[in-house]
């Protein structure tokens, strides 16, 4: 079997192919942080810390909700700010509050109030943990906050010497666009694997707008970083790309932004509150109900808050309707095409963005299938498979889609 027909078959496996569905819970203790990042859109100053109280009214409200695998993640605001107490009874109330299905953990944190207690509670429940680090310490420390950069890589050191996973999200802003070969190479040469985040408006405020990316330079600079990555798949990896590839040939998304996650997700805040993504947490309109009140599925679906998510979801069948894209994109993330209108009757303003760089993956694709399906060309040097011995390897879209 030629090298082309291999790789559509597996393809062909992959989009026909069933997944186990995962239910996750966001679980929010505060909105309150200790840093102070420029852009920031989401903490809260002041705000309510969770009880443990409330994660026994989250087992109890779980209990027969739904027969699926369940992901915990702690989000914030700083979900350290909890405690250690907190995460001592929350853990194992969390892990056996569905008795059908093992629940995983991660947790968002810039790493700052983390020690060694922590980090071997942690690792005793195998709780993965995502940071933000925006590159170099003077890049960072511009956008995030004089003292952030050592603050999080002193955590950073604490967590993994004691068994933690720990990954990064770099976070591009209007600022740090211009600095994009110095923050790919402080990744590369660390080996630090990351995600990838646009700086975004708020709902909260306008102090996070003049850091957001434009659509054009959002597009330009996925483009760009992608075809850094694709000298580097065996050093790094950058979980955007390997979703957006992924989706491509699915045709259905993999990554939050890309996927119709409504009902799929659901956040919890300080109070017992529920809310449709962590994104809308704190915002009194977006609660669909509380947790003690033990509501079902059905109930959280008729409230006002995934009705205007619904109107989100029918506009988009609509207006993007010959879209070549929609199938995997459908329409981005809910919550930014909210925020820039302050109504469901909007795409999200990224639109630009996300098709530059799924169009880039399939121009790419396609070629790599006609390389892949042309016979190879007969050398006149005995020597020849020799030759480029030592020139670096420049993987492919389809490297990228058949990584695991």
């Amino acid at each position: 079997m030629n090298n082309v027909n291999s790789r559509i078959l597996i393809i062909i496996f992959l989009n026909n192919c069933c997944e186990n569905m995962t239910f996750h819970v966001m679980i929010i203790p505060t909105l309150d942080c200790p840093s102070n990042c420029a852009y920031c859109w989401g903490s809260k100053k002041n705000s309510g810390t969770m009880d443990s109280a409330v994660i026994e009214e989250i087992v109890n409200w779980l209990d027969g909700f739904r027969d699926d695998y369940v992901h915990f993640t702690f989000h914030g605001g700083e979900p350290l700010l909890a405690g250690y107490d907190f995460y001592k009874k929350a853990l194992p109330l969390l892990k056996n509050a569905t008795t059908h299905k093992e629940a995983g953990f991660s947790l968002q944190s810039n790493l700052w109030l983390i020690d060694e207690k922590l980090a071997k509670l942690f690792a005793e429940y195998n709780v993965s943990i995502s940071t933000s680090i925006d590159g170099p310490r003077e890049i960072n420390d511009h956008q995030r906050g004089e003292g952030y950069f050592d603050k999080t890589m002193k955590g950073y050191k604490i967590a993994t010497d004691n068994g933690v996973r720990v990954s990064f999200i770099c976070t591009f802003t209007s600022y740090s666009k211009d600095f994009e070969e110095a923050i790919y190479n402080y990744f590369l040469e660390n080996g630090y694997n990351m995600k990838l985040h646009a700086a975004l408006p708020s709902m909260r405020g306008d102090n996070a707008d003049p850091w957001a990316l434009s659509q054009e330079d959002h597009g330009n600079l996925l483009i760009s970083l992608l075809d850094r990555y694709l000298n580097d798949l065996d050093k790094i990896e950058i979980k955007d790309f390997d979703h957006i590839c992924k989706s491509s040939f699915l045709r259905r998304g993999t990554l939050c932004t890309f996927a119709d996650c409504m009902g799929d997700t659901l956040a919890i805040g300080y109070d017992g509150s529920i809310y449709p993504c962590y994104r809308f947490n704190g915002i009194e309109e977006w609660i669909m109900g509380n947790v003690k009140d033990i509501p079902s599925m059905e109930e959280l679906m008729e409230s006002e808050a995934l009705e205007k998510l619904q109107e989100f979801k029918k506009f988009v069948d609509e207006d993007c309707a010959d879209c070549t894209y929609i199938k995997f994109c459908r329409g981005g993330c809910p919550y930014n095409g909210i925020v820039a209108t302050r109504s469901a009757k909007s795409i999200d303003p990224q639109c630009t963005a996300y098709k530059m760089i799924f169009k880039e993956v399939s121009d790419r694709a396609n070629k790599d299938l006609l390389k892949s399906s042309m016979p190879p060309l007969r050398s006149n040097s005995d020597n020849s498979q020799n030759e480029n011995k030592n020139i670096k390897k420049k993987f492919s879209v389809m490297d990228l889609m058949l990584k695991k």
